[in-house]
């Protein structure tokens, strides 16, 4: 038959808008009674809905999850008996969260499960529910059925992935964005902004989830340079939350890109958070994309990154668009790739090891390794 064929996954229940998290402690119980809470190095932020969850028991988790820090939470929640996981921080926490819903019960080693490096196995039929309260606007991984964990010993970030990583609730409340720092509310941002861009001009796009990348591209242009210069904007908060969310939504039922495809291995390599790599590789990727693209049609995704223009600038011009990315950039104080870490000397290994990922077979064409080279050249100031 003609016409779309897909499949579409989410989360159980999405609750969102500002001050709905007050609503946890009800949404807890639905679930279970033994919340195990896993967070960010510092509890004490979430004081007060610890305190109406009657002070569960705590994980948290400094920096990006690792197959050691996944482990010890497990680990914290079998010795807890919980019987629920709630992820209360941005994307490394809500990505620990799901993923130690997912092998507490077994007691599995994440490693059987991780992509590339690991065994791949499928995830076991025993899982913990899960609730994501994010406290950043990113990664959307409250909406996601994956886990991105870094294997240090193997250099690399990749993923844990199944449906039954989706959570039961996504509860997503703007007000709780609204001390985020200035540098994580840029990186964050464009993390999400990418995440919509990649997943709309993606061939394994579908009709639901480009309805939710052009809205969370419109939302991230209207709220991205506003929320990072004034934090407290709660309307700016609120379209960079929605962007964060939609962007999810979206990248769980299509792929994504370039930029993700070297961010997994990048970040294995370098010691920088996951939204920074992203937002130094976009303009530089999408700028080689739109180049390969004109030289090597394929499909419509040169009318897709016609259309973000835009949504985002007002004119279909992809040149504009891509000022506007490297003009965001610039004002948001992105750093390139050589102050994260990533030295000239292995920019070769970076191109290699972004070949066996993921996320790179869903970029709108297929890039051969001088044009991978030339993104993080580009990428490297």
């Amino acid at each position: 038959m003609d016409g779309p064929s897909f499949d579409f996954a989410a989360p159980g229940r999405i609750v969102f808008g500002a001050g709905r998290s007050a609503e946890l402690p009800r949404i807890v119980p639905e679930f279970g009674v033994r919340p195990l809470v896993i967070t960010g190095s510092n509890p004490a932020r979430h004081a007060e809905l610890l305190q109406a969850l009657d002070n569960p028991p705590v994980a948290t988790i400094a920096g990006e999850p690792t197959l050691s820090l996944v482990r010890e939470a497990v680990g914290a929640a079998r010795a807890a008996d919980a019987d629920v996981i709630v992820g209360v921080g941005g994307g490394a926490v809500l990505d620990t969260a799901k993923a130690v819903a997912a092998l507490a019960a077994s007691g599995g080693d994440p490693l059987d499960h991780l992509e590339v490096v690991g065994r791949g196995l499928p995830l076991p039929a025993d899982v913990l529910p899960w609730i994501g309260v994010p406290t950043t606007a990113g990664t959307g991984s409250e909406m996601t059925m994956n886990a991105v964990v870094a294997s240090p010993e193997h250099g690399v970030k990749a993923s844990i992935r199944g449906r039954s990583l989706l959570a039961e609730v996504a509860l997503v409340d703007p007000l709780l964005t609204l001390d985020c720092p200035p540098a994580v509310t840029a990186s964050s941002g464009l993390d999400a902004l990418t995440q919509c861009l990649e997943a709309f001009v993606t061939p394994h796009a579908n009709p639901i989830t480009d309805g939710f990348c052009r809205e969370g591209l419109r939302r991230a242009a209207a709220g991205l340079r506003r929320a990072y210069s004034d934090g407290s904007d709660l309307a700016a908060r609120t379209d960079m939350a929605l962007s964060a969310a939609l962007s999810g939504l979206a990248l769980a039922n299509a792929k994504l890109g370039a930029v993700h495809g070297f961010a997994g291995p990048l970040g294995g390599m370098i010691d920088a958070p996951h939204g920074a790599i992203c937002a130094a590789l976009l303009p530089a990727t999408t700028r080689i994309n739109v180049r390969a693209l004109s030289e090597r049609p394929a499909g419509a995704a040169l009318l897709r990154y016609s259309e973000a223009a835009e949504i985002i600038t007002g004119s279909l011009d992809v040149t504009g668009l891509i000022a506007w990315l490297e003009e965001t950039n610039d004002l948001l104080g992105i750093s390139g790739l050589a102050d994260l870490g990533l030295a000239e000397d292995r920019i070769d290994e970076a191109v290699a090891k972004a070949g066996a990922a993921s996320s790179m077979k869903g970029n709108p064409i297929k890039l051969t390794d001088s044009e991978l080279t030339e993104i993080l050249r580009a990428a490297l100031d």
